[in-house]
C-alpha cells in the first residue's frame, strides 16, 4: 500500500493511492497514519479489504504532508555509501555512523526549504527512510531486522557543511535546522519493497542531475542498521531511520562547490517510492 497524509500543515488527514493512482480518503476508517496504526496488523488488514471503497479525492491543490505522523524519533546513518566514502576522501567506517534529526524537522515533500541564516554551505542528499513498524530491541539478526520494518518512503536529508564539520561539536548543528528533512510522498509498505538493497535514487538540483546511485552501493544493507541500531536504542513504531546518501553531493563537488540558495529547485524520487520537489528559500 501507499499511504500518505494530506492537507494543511498540522491538520493533515490520512488518505492511501490505490493502484490505479486514484487518492482515496481514509479518514473514516483510521484517524492517522502513525505508529500506533503501523503496529496494528488488524486495522491494515481493515485498510487493504475497504481500498478500492474509499471515497476518492481531488489532488488538485491538495498539499501532501508527511506520510508519518507523530515521529518518536528520527535516526539518520552516516557516510553509509561506498561511492560517497570515496568523493569526500572517507575511509569506510567500521561500523555504522549514527546521529539524529529531530521530529519537527521533517516536512511535507513538496514543502519549502529553509536555507539557514548565515549559511554558505546547505547542501542536498537523497536518501531511503525506513519506518519501523514492531519494536526492535536487541534484534538478534540481520534477518530478523526487516521484520520489524513497516515500510520505506524518500527522505531529503537536507545538511548545512560549515554547521555540521566546521563549527565544533557534533554534527547535529549542521542537520537540525528547520525544514531540513523533507519525507513522502507515500509510506510504501514494506511488501512492496522485496529488495530495499535494489532501488534507484536520482536527484535533481535546477534540472541538472546530481546524484545517480543505488542501495546495492550501501556499506550496511537496511537489515544490517536496523539491527545494528537496535543494539543501542529502543527502535518503536513510528521511529524513522535515514540510511544515507549515495555519491554526488554539492561537498563532493570540486571548487567552487555548488552549495544551495534561496532560488534553487531540488527534486529527488526513489524506485516506486515517489518524487519530491521543494523550493530553497532564505529563513
Amino acid at each position: 500500500m501507499k499511504l500518505l497524509r494530506v492537507g494543511t500543515a498540522g491538520a493533515e488527514t490520512p488518505a492511501l493511492l490505490d493502484a490505479d493512482g486514484v487518492l482515496r480518503d481514509l479518514s473514516g476508517v483510521v484517524p492517522d497514519i502513525d505508529g500506533a496504526l503501523l503496529a496494528d496488523d488488524d486495522a491494515l488488514a481493515r485498510i487493504r479489504a475497504v481500498a478500492g471503497e474509499l471515497p476518492a479525492l481531488d489532488a488538485a491543490g491538495l498539499r501532501i504532508g508527511p506520510p508519518l505522523g507523530r515521529i518518536g524519533k528520527v535516526v539518520c546513518i552516516g557516510l553509509n555509501y561506498h561511492d560517497h566514502a570515496r568523493e569526500t576522501g572517507a575511509e569506510p567506517p567500521a561500523e555504522p555512523v549514527v546521529f539524529f534529526k529531530a521530529a519537527d524537522t521533517v516536512v511535507g515533500p513538496n514543502d519549502t526549504v529553509l536555507v539557514p541564516r548565515k549559511s554558505v554551505k546547505t547542501d542536498w542528499e537523497v536518501e531511503l527512510a525506513v519506518v519501523i513498524g514492531r519494536t526492535a530491541r536487541y534484534v538478534e539478526s540481520a534477518e530478523a531486522a526487516l521484520g520489524h520494518v513497516a515500510g520505506y518512503a524518500v527522505a531529503h536529508d537536507v545538511s548545512e557543511r560549515e554547521f555540521q564539520i566546521e563549527r565544533g561539536g557534533t554534527w547535529d548543528k549542521g542537520k537540525n535546522c528547520e525544514t531540513f528533512n523533507p519525507l513522502g510522498p507515500w509510506l510504501v509498505t514494506a511488501d512492496e519493497v522485496p529488495d530495499p538493497q535494489n532501488l534507484s535514487l536520482k536527484l535533481w538540483v535546477n534540472g541538472e542531475l546530481k546524484q545517480d546511485g543505488t542501495t546495492a552501493e550501501q556499506i550496511f544493507p537496511v537489515a544490517e542498521v536496523v539491527r545494528y541500531v537496535s543494539q543501542f536504542m529502543t527502535l518503536y513504531p513510528g521511529d524513522v531511520i535515514n540510511t544515507g546518501t549515495p555519491a554526488g553531493v554539492a561537498m563532493g563537488h570540486p571548487e567552487p562547490k555548488p552549495f544551495l540558495r534561496a532560488g534553487d529547485v531540488v527534486e529527488l524520487e526513489i524506485t516506486g517510492l515517489g518524487r519530491q520537489r521543494q523550493e530553497f528559500k532564505d529563513a
